[in-house]
């Protein structure tokens, strides 16, 4: 396989992991078309929603009804009932490919997937809760580990509020596990959530996206060290 594969994953469900996969992918894009022929931007980097609640889709498939907005984001594949193939598939002709793990306290399909993969971003919401339940998804990292011993994991602290001093505690708290923290945070944004309603990244918001992209791109650097 010769693309980098990013899988973003949590046993628990709510922790904005679709709309980061969706933003990374598009920020990947992004930044592999300034070195290459933009009309390739969306063979560059694929996404593949192997979460059965089908987020990317729906998300795609709204923005693919805006006209120029179908071109706005990396190809979804639906990975269906075996994302491990898709994933394979994809990997022989992106230079990345981001996956959509499901939420799912059944973690064979995401460790199949962590055992394909080069990172795993595991997305963790300020609050006590979600940090006991990453627990559980740092412990399938390591189960993962021992078929795919150079398997790279962070966590991130996502729809952060930096203000708070919650937020500023689950990064100290966070730092208690095996997984190294992210020094970047995203905070909770609008703009995100006005990406989903236009069916595009924040990357195509403009100026409303600026800073929700900036954001991402930190995520990029400090995870694919570009």
């Amino acid at each position: 396989m010769s693309a980098w594969i990013l899988a973003l994953a949590n046993l628990k469900g709510g922790c904005g992991k679709s709309t980061l996969a969706v933003n990374l992918a598009a920020g990947l894009a992004a930044g592999l078309a300034k070195s290459a022929d933009p009309h390739r931007r969306v063979g560059l980097v694929g996404l593949v929603d192997a979460d059965p609640q089908g987020a990317l889709a729906h998300w795609a498939n709204w923005g693919g009804s805006g006209g120029a907005a179908a071109t706005a984001l990396p190809k979804v594949e639906a990975g269906g009932t075996d994302p491990v193939a898709v994933i394979d598939r994809m990997a022989l002709s992106h230079a990345h490919v981001v996956v959509d793990c499901p939420p799912s306290l059944d973690m064979a399909v995401t460790r199949r997937i962590m055992e394909r993969a080069r990172g795993v971003l595991i997305p963790v919401l300020p609050s006590p809760l979600d940090l006991w339940a990453c627990a559980e998804t740092v412990a399938a990292v390591r189960q993962a580990r021992q078929v795919n011993p150079g398997l790279a994991a962070w966590l991130l602290v996502n729809q952060a509020e930096p203000a708070s001093a919650l937020s500023r505690a689950m990064s100290q708290a966070l730092a208690g596990l095996e997984v190294p923290v992210l020094s970047c945070m995203v905070r909770r944004r609008a703009a995100f959530r006005t990406a989903i309603l236009e069916g595009v990244s924040v990357y195509q918001l403009g100026a409303r996206g600026r800073e929700a992209a900036r954001e991402i791109d930190q995520v990029i650097q400090e995870v694919m060290g570009t």
